[in-house]
């Protein structure tokens, strides 16, 4: 090959590094592919990549073939040699070492024998040398400069080498390449640390919205936090499955990270919800307890019992039958007023029917001893919300799609919307806010709302209820898939891979990590069940 030849292949080779850096996402192997391509180009035994730090050169790959040292970078050991400091004590430039005048100056140095060059320090290079039986000889140390002409890290290259192993000097070739390339991987790597900044800065003003949320009701904001871990868990174990209709699923780094991302903001509508309504505890709760109020007036009718007795109008036994029954009757209030399950229809005739007694107000007028809207209250057969009230609480994933749909997403990120709203869709199209069948949701969409359930009927933050036990939750997770709720796939998934039994772990109390009989669950065929048994971590 001729020289002609050999600089267009160089050239060809620059452009399409230049290419794979600017496509590369991943800071350390971006770097570790900068030192790699330099050392290529100047055919170098070794070299060193450093990045400027707090006034400092910190190490982030170190390579040499003769000695095998292969440090920082994606795939290298841990670096344990200290910074370099571009400043001394007093504020001066330290730039009497080669790679600190680099970048102090800007400038290129290109050293043909480090034991024959005056002006610099090469005492930490010949303590080296001693240590290793290395010879350190040509430098070509060169500094990498962002758009704006900064340093931000300097190229070290050590070693060029002819083709038969001799040890010779950079080239004026080598130099024009490798600071053609630093320039490119300078911009490269600027842009990559200004992409992770604008994305650790996305995710604190997700975070910043989730702590509003958190600070107006703090029994979501650990929901807020728990769904996309629990998400991310099940996507990947769904990854795993390499059997079945999900044995082809995959998601590359953008796709987790863009699942990842909608977790975060699946429940951002929260932020217009009325607090009465996210934290009502009890059913007659809105800003306080109306139970003090039925209890007022049952204290009342306590008073006027004694008053009766006192009077000779009810015996001591017809006394005493008034205040247990008074008892009664306000204990029946109490056990209703506390969300549940179920409310079975005898409860709810007692409510009716004791609504019609009625008691005597401070100004003398007859009152029924319930309103309307405290029946309609105590009434209420699951949890604490009314009709009215959960329309309410599901106009939030309206919202949520709404504020996530008028964002100017980038490419990498046009899902987001889809993943966080569908997560109370049903496979059955009885689901809100569209009505969407299971065909019509992608797999992550799925994926959320297995999560954002398992990890409402695992909560311990709930002011409404208590956390329940695994084989509770499991048991209603079960029900959910048989009733067309749930994907069927992603719950056989949940279950073979143990993501229930990893987040519990992690978020559950121990005594809530109960023994499963998986017999019982719902939603699962025998066959499944016995596999599940005999491979079940907590039989042991």
């Amino acid at each position: 090959m001729n020289s002609d030849d050999e600089i267009l292949q160089r050239l060809e080779t620059l452009n399409s590094i230049g290419v794979a850096l600017s496509s590369e996402r991943d800071i350390d192997s971006l770097l570790e592919r900068i030192l790699e391509a330099a050392r290529d180009f100047a055919h170098a035994d070794g070299g060193t990549l450093y990045r400027v730090r707090d006034r400092q050169l910190v190490f982030e790959v170190v390579r040499n073939d003769t000695l095998g040292l292969v440090l920082g970078g994606k795939h290298g050991q841990p670096i344990k040699f200290a910074p370099l400091p571009l400043y001394a004590e007093d504020g001066s430039s330290n730039d009497t070492t080669v790679v600190a005048h680099a970048a102090l100056s800007g400038k290129t140095v290109n050293i043909a024998d480090a034991y024959a060059t005056h002006g610099f320090d090469f005492s930490g290079t010949y303590a080296f040398d001693r240590g290793t039986g290395y010879r350190s000889q040509s430098f070509l140390t060169v500094p990498m400069k962002d758009h704006a002409g900064n340093v931000i890290g300097v190229l070290q290259l050590i070693n060029a080498k002819h083709a038969d192993g001799a040890v010779r000097a950079f080239s004026s070739a080598d130099q024009q390449l490798v600071e053609s390339l630093a320039s490119q991987a300078a911009i490269a790597l600027n842009n990559r640390q200004l992409v992770e900044q604008l994305e650790v800065l996305f995710e604190s003003l997700i975070s910043l919205i989730n702590n509003a949320i958190d600070e107006k009701s703090p029994y979501t904001g650990g929901h807020c936090d728990r769904v996309p871990i629990l998400t991310m868990l099940l996507a990947a174990a769904a990854e795993r499955c390499k059997i079945g209709p999900l044995a082809d699923f995959r998601m590359s780094d953008t796709d987790r990270y863009e699942l990842k991302i909608a977790g975060l903001l699946h429940d951002c509508g929260k932020i217009t919800t009325p607090v009465h309504v996210i934290d009502k505890a009890t059913k007659l709760e809105t800003l306080f307890d109306r139970i003090a109020l039925v209890d007022t007036r049952f204290e009342v009718l306590l008073r006027d019992a004694e008053i009766a007795h006192l009077k000779g109008e009810l015996d001591a036994h017809a006394y005493a039958q008034r205040c247990a029954q008074l008892a009664a009757d306000r204990e029946l209030v109490h056990r209703c007023n506390t969300g549940g399950e179920f409310m079975d229809d005898t409860q709810i005739q007692a409510i009716v029917a004791l609504a019609k007694k009625s008691w005597r107000t401070h100004d003398g007028k007859t009152a029924p001893l319930l309103s309307d809207e405290e029946i309609e209250n105590l009434c209420v057969r699951r949890g604490t919300l009314t009709s009215a009230e959960r329309e309410i609480i599901n106009h939030h994933i309206v919202v949520t799609i709404k504020m996530l749909e008028a964002l100017p997403w980038p490419p990498h990120l046009r899902r987001v919307p889809e993943y966080a709203g569908g997560h109370h869709e049903r496979m059955d199209g009885k689901g809100y806010p569209k009505g969407l069948m299971r065909e019509q949701m992608s797999i992550p969409a799925r994926v959320m709302g297995i999560a954002d359930i398992f990890e409402a009927l695992t909560a311990r933050d709930r002011p409404y209820k208590p956390a329940k036990s695994l084989s509770e939750s499991l048991s209603i997770l079960g029900e959910m898939k048989r009733d067309g709720h749930i994907d069927p796939d992603l719950f056989d998934v949940f279950l073979r891979e143990r993501v229930y039994l990893d987040y519990a772990l992690r978020y559950l109390d121990p005594d809530k990590i109960d023994r499963i009989d998986w017999k019982k669950i719902p939603g699962i065929s025998p066959d499944f069940a016995l596999e599940l048994a005999t491979s079940d971590p907590q039989r042991t």
